[in-house]
């Protein structure tokens, strides 16, 4: 039996009684002792049953980007990590100290979008509308486990190479709930799919998932773009197989992007964190001295466009000490002609919407 599995035996009684505590609360909801709140606008709610990982943040700009061109609509996350409380509009000149790392990446992406944070979806979308009251669409960031609101389309997001089916409860696993409450979903996306992504493969995980008749489910991977610098976003630098790299990242797995990097740099060293981890100065000076002690003359570090948004709380630091970083950006594009069918369901929803 290897290590892994032992540590979660070990942990499988706290699961257990995780698993339990979770349950009631989502029985109390299902009989009506908790209340749900439906909204008379479109909400559009999406997460995963795991802690992280999934790509919430680039399938909800995917959502941005395309419902932008034909609604007014409008993004509403928790702020995971901020020091404020209650809610917020989120602006482009905040730090993700005070809103968040991921809503302030949405706002700085597309600034004319209102991008809000508040811990409580219910009471925080009727403020958003109060506010802006021409929004005609909210997406909710990751509140597929918040029950306290209904939307009237559920998007559940499951990794290809991690996927639901495969995981435990917290904390033997990173499952929040059961599996059993994929359930609830509309629609279920399995993300970061491989680029030579099979038919088969497709089929396989469509039987391991086995959707009920009404679930939709769709296939998605990553596009990565062309790296900009921290400091001076207007100059990009394409990766190569010349160059080295310390990739710097704290989210919550990098499988998929150091798969993207084995294939598109001559090397990559990592310096990891844990997900939504603030960056110390001293963990800056041993990144500095991890980067001085490649070889390669031509080297950079790297990080993610989330990452990026708590590591510019130290742009006095990356002056001062000339490093050359840059951020990765990525976008999501869907698998054979998913991408139609998607867009086609999700406008259904939206047509045949109902307050």
């Amino acid at each position: 039996m290897s290590e892994d599995i032992v540590i979660r035996v070990l942990l499988l009684p706290l699961a257990l009684l995780y698993g339990l505590g979770v349950g009631l609360r989502n029985l109390f909801y299902r009989i009506g002792i908790l209340r749900s709140v439906r909204f008379d606008l479109p909400v559009i709610s999406v997460g995963n049953l795991s802690v992280g990982g999934a790509g919430k943040s680039p399938h909800i700009e995917y959502l941005i980007r395309w419902l932008d061109q034909f609604l007014e609509v409008a993004v509403l996350s928790r702020g995971y990590g901020r020091n404020t409380s209650g809610y917020r509009p989120v602006t482009v000149i905040d730090t993700a100290e005070m809103v968040g790392d991921e809503p302030l990446q949405f706002k700085r992406k597309f600034p004319e979008v209102p991008i809000c944070v508040s811990e409580s979806r219910a009471l925080g979308v009727p403020e958003l509308v109060k506010r802006n009251p021409d929004t005609q669409c909210v997406l909710l960031d990751d509140a597929f486990q918040h029950l306290a609101v209904t939307p009237g389309l559920n998007i559940l997001l499951t990794e290809f190479a991690h996927p639901f089916t495969r995981d435990w409860l917290l904390p033997s696993g990173r499952l929040r709930e059961g599996r059993y409450n994929y359930r609830r979903a509309d629609i279920i996306i399995v993300t970061k799919c491989p680029p030579d992504f099979s038919a088969l493969q497709r089929q396989k995980m469509i039987q391991e998932i086995d959707p009920f008749p009404r679930q939709h489910v769709f296939f998605s991977r990553y596009r990565y773009g062309v790296p900009y610098d921290l400091l001076r976003t207007d100059l990009r630098r394409p990766l190569d197989l010349d160059t080295d790299v310390l990739l710097v990242s704290a989210i919550a797995n990098t499988d998929y992007l150091l798969k993207h990097l084995a294939a598109s740099v001559k090397s990559a060293q990592t310096l990891e964190f844990e997900d939504h981890h603030l960056f110390k100065e001293d963990e800056l000076r041993d990144m500095v001295r991890r980067f001085g002690r490649m070889t390669g003359r031509n080297k950079i570090i790297l990080t993610t466009e989330k990452d990026a948004m708590r590591l510019e709380l130290h742009q006095d630091f990356f002056w001062k000490n000339e490093v050359p970083i840059y951020v990765l950006p990525v976008e999501v594009e869907f698998c054979d002609d998913d991408e139609h069918t998607f867009q086609e369901v999700v406008k259904g929803v939206l047509l045949d919407f109902k307050s």
